[in-house]
Order: structure tokens, then sequence, then C-alpha cells
């Protein structure tokens, strides 16, 4: 049996290995959990007395092939939860979150394989986030971020990487979702801010704000 304690380890996990693609280390989890790090550590022993997690001393942990597929099942309601939340219940893409993680730890597979068939089988959150598919697959995509477009470029906005939510309340005043087209227009050498256009009306962004939105380049 595993609590839904674990059940958030192993979702954490799995997130920060799909942005990395190495090793975590604990420090990494008690950022992303809230906590610290000599409570990861003692969750990560429970975790690997369970099978769940492969541990090594000062390198850090990875998920055993059984945490991997329970990690996958999560990520993938929590996703299809946040999803309907936005498209069938008009939830701002700032709410859903906090909201998901409840919804995400219900048991029923079967729930879940109903939702994602009302959704229409969504390929990507309303944050832009690859939704594992029901064999536990999760598709890679090539993104960049906006900090790193050049000048004259133009691109679609997929997503972000910063979940907070006054930092998503600020994108909506300035109408910037997943789906905007978005131009560079100039970048200021001073601070590396850059003057932008979202769907031809300019704006003014900080490189905060610039490295923490995901785009694909349009060609």
């Amino acid at each position: 049996m595993i609590t839904l304690s674990e059940e958030n380890y192993l979702k954490a996990i799995l997130s920060i290995n799909l942005d990395t693609k190495a090793i975590v280390s604990t420090n990494e989890i008690a950022n992303v959990l809230d906590t610290s790090a000599a409570s990861v550590t003692e969750m990560i022993k429970k975790l690997q007395e369970k099978k769940l997690v492969i541990y090594k001393k000062y390198k850090g942990v990875t998920l055993s092939k059984s945490g991997c597929k329970k990690a996958i099942e999560i990520l993938r309601k929590h996703r299809l939860w946040e999803t309907f939340l936005v498209n069938k219940l008009d939830f701002k893409w700032s709410e859903v979150h906090d909201v998901a993680e409840e919804l995400e730890h219900i048991k029923s597979q079967k729930l879940t394989d109903k939702l994602d068939h009302f959704l229409n089988y969504p390929k990507f959150d309303p944050h832009g986030e690859p939704i594992p598919t029901k064999n536990g697959i999760i598709h890679p995509t090539k993104r960049i971020t906006l900090s790193e477009m050049v000048v004259n470029s133009n691109g679609i906005i997929m997503g972000v990487s910063l979940d907070d939510k006054e930092f998503l309340d600020y994108l909506t005043k300035l109408n910037i979702s997943i789906g905007s087209n978005i131009e560079v227009i100039e970048r200021i050498t001073f601070d590396q801010s850059m003057k932008i256009k979202i769907e031809c009306k300019p704006e003014h962004i900080s490189q905060d704000v610039a490295k923490n939105i995901l785009i694909k380049i349009i060609k």
C-alpha cells in the first residue's frame, strides 16, 4: 500500500527527472515539495524499502521500474484533471494545480480512462506539459525558453516552467496563454529584458519572466 505522501514523492522525482534527465538529489526534491532535506531522506528510505526507488548515498535517487510506473500513473491523472478543470469547468490555469493535487489520488483506473476519453485524449495539459498515455508513454517536446529566442524570430507558446499562481496570473493579464503567437522585437542589452508582440500586441517583459515561458519556434 502506497500512502498519499509517498505518491507525491514519486511524482516529484519523476517530474524533476523529466526536466533534468539525471539522478535526482534530495535537495531538488526538498525544493519541489517545500520540505527539509532530512524529511526527504527519511521518505526515500521508506520508498527504497518498498522497492519503488533506487537510492545511492551522496549521489541521489532514481525510480525503480515499479516506482516509475506508479509515478507516471499519478502524473497522468494530475495532468488530465488539470485539463478537465480548465477546459470544462473554466478554472484559470493558475488555480488548477492545488485541486488536481487532491484529485490525482483517486484510485479508479476506469475513471482515469473515461476522463481521458471524455477530453478526447489530450496530449498536453493547460501548462503545456505532456500528458502520459495509458501505456505510460511520455512524448518528448522540443521547446526553448522565450529568453533564448533571437530578435525577429516567431514562435508559439507551449507552456511554462514555473507553476506559480502570481506568475500565471501575471501572464493572464498580458493575455499570454498556451497557443499564443509571439514575436521577439528587441532584446535590451542592459538587463536582457525583451520587447515582444503577443498576438500582434506589443509588450515588454523581464528576463525572469522570459526564462519561464516555453516556446516552439515557427520556421
